[in-house]
């Protein structure tokens, strides 16, 4: 690299590190938060999560028992969909995680440097489950596929869907 190249580029690292600072500082004022809180009272406010950075939403699950909404992060890029819930510890019993799928079509997961146990739903295009998944061993490699073509896949703690009596046929809404 040339050195004037080097010293621009040098200049422009600290103009972006200056710039984040202060976006950081503005982010975290009194005045800046009380203007997003008025900002609109319609809009719903996004959650993100604090270990994935992904955005949480909520989805409810529709079975003979009743309804069961739960706060699931939104694995929607095909690199957030590849890394999943690997190398997680803990996830809350009404947390979880949602992989949708556009368009709708086979899928396989695996626990591939997944540290806790998860059943995991494949949810077609209609939004009832095709087939559940449940109790995968961490760090297992075998793909455990849907029964057709998913629309999206939920995770949950291993066991979470036999305690909510979520069964093939359900609906799931999010």
């Amino acid at each position: 690299m040339k050195p004037m190249m080097r010293k621009t580029l040098t200049n422009l690292s600290v103009l972006v590190a200056a710039c984040g600072l202060l976006a950081g500082v503005g982010a975290c004022s009194p005045v800046a938060a009380s203007a997003q809180a008025g900002a609109s009272t319609a809009a719903v406010e996004q959650r993100i999560h604090p270990v994935s950075g992904l955005a949480v939403i909520p989805l409810t699950v529709d079975t003979a028992k009743g309804s069961h909404v739960f706060q699931v992060e939104v694995a929607a890029t095909p690199r957030e969909q590849e890394r999943g819930l690997m190398f997680r510890n803990a996830m809350g019993a009404d947390e979880g995680m949602i992989f949708p799928m556009n368009p709708p079509r086979p899928a396989a997961f695996w626990m591939k440097n997944t540290v806790i146990g998860l059943d995991i739903i494949f949810i077609g295009a209609d939004h009832k489950v095709l087939n559940i998944a449940a109790n995968a061993v961490p760090y297992d490699e075998t793909p455990l596929p849907s029964f057709g073509e998913a629309a999206g896949v939920l995770e949950l703690n291993a066991g979470r869907a036999a305690q909510i009596g979520l069964k093939a046929g359900d609906t799931v809404r999010w």
